[in-house]
Order: structure tokens, then sequence, then C-alpha cells
């Protein structure tokens, strides 16, 4: 979802803030589904399928929000809440059933929650560190790797390949996800350094 721009309100019951919102209460059916796909190789066209539906809800929110002028500051905070919420606890759902490394969602995780942590550092010090478009493509590529894990062709033991193919995914989303972030902590950076190094880095 796009930032706000200055003097948009706070304004939470948007229809655009309100799929947000259906998105993360409806979040655990997605985990349920994937844990339950342990017993078939922790593959399951129908976890994909709801996955791809919140894949289209968040496009839908945010494209609805522009076109109806209703982009908010809560809807700013909301979506990519929602992405976390959503990619995260799936990730952390296949990794539970053994359908992934943790290692790969750790670093993921570790990078999230270190961000979390820098904007509120930032925030204290009145340095604001906007979201990038980059940040899309980074969530694009989590839940590319989510989805590609549930297929049941690319889950077959059998086809090496393709499980490469989706380990491939998976690094690249983890690269993707750390190179935001440093990009993240050089802009918060940049703009401490202009506003006269009120609030760089972490300390």
């Amino acid at each position: 979802m796009t930032a706000p721009a200055p003097g948009i309100g706070l304004g939470l019951a948007t229809p655009a803030n309100l799929i947000t919102l259906a998105r993360i209460g409806a979040s655990p059916v997605l985990f349920w589904l994937i844990l339950r796909a342990r017993d078939d190789g922790g593959a399951s066209w129908l976890a994909v399928a709801v996955a791809v539906v919140f894949a289209a809800s968040d496009a839908w929110d945010g494209h609805l929000a522009r076109n109806t002028g209703t982009v908010t500051r809560a809807g700013a905070f909301l979506d990519p809440l929602a992405d976390k919420v959503v990619v995260l606890g799936s990730m952390a759902s296949l990794a539970a059933i053994g359908r992934v490394s943790w290692v790969p969602v750790a670093l993921i995780a570790g990078r999230e929650a270190a961000m979390s942590g820098y904007r509120v550092h930032c925030a204290r010090r009145g340095v604001s560190v906007p979201a990038r478009r980059s940040a899309k493509w980074k969530v694009i590529l989590q839940g590319l790797a989510v989805i590609l894990t549930l297929v049941p062709p690319l889950a077959a033991e059998e086809s090496p390949a393709r499980e490469g193919f989706v380990l491939a995914v998976w690094w690249l989303a983890v690269a993707a996800t750390a190179v935001t972030g440093l990009l993240y902590l050089l802009d918060g950076r940049r703009t401490a350094a202009e506003r006269g190094g009120a609030g760089g880095g972490p300390r």
C-alpha cells in the first residue's frame, strides 16, 4: 500500500483497510492448511490456492486505496504488518513440518525484527524511514518462495532439479530481504545526516 501523503488521516474503516485486516484475521487458516499438509509431503493445492488469494488481496487493497483516494496512515501501517504476519507465519509453518530449513526462515525473520526495531529507533529521533518500492519486490519473492514450496509437483522427492529451483527462490528471497534492509539502514543514516545527525543508525 502506498505511503500516505501529508495530511491524510488515520482512518481505519476504509474498504482497503478492511481487506488488509481480513487478510491478517484469516492468516491462521493458511497456517493450518500448511501444517495439515505434513502427511502429503508438505505440499497442498488447497494451501496454494489460499496463498494465491492472499497475494491477490495484497495487491487489491493497495490498488483500491489509491484509486478511491483512501490511502491512510493506518493502511500504511497495516499493509506491511499483514505481509509480515502472512509470510513469516507461512514460512514458520513450512519449517515446522520439515518442508524447508529453519535457516532461511530465521534469517528473514531476524531481518524483519531488526528493521522494526530500527524504525522505532529512528522514529524516536524524529527520523522517518519511508517504505521503498523495492520492499514490495522483496515481499513478492518471499511469497513466491512459500507458494512454490507448497506446489505438489515441485515437492516430489524424485525431482532434485525442481527442489533445487525452489531452494534457489528461497535464497533469492533471503538476498532481497537483506539488501532492502541495508538500503533502509542507509536511508535512515542519510536522513539523519541531513537533519544534523539527529538519529543515525542503531547504536
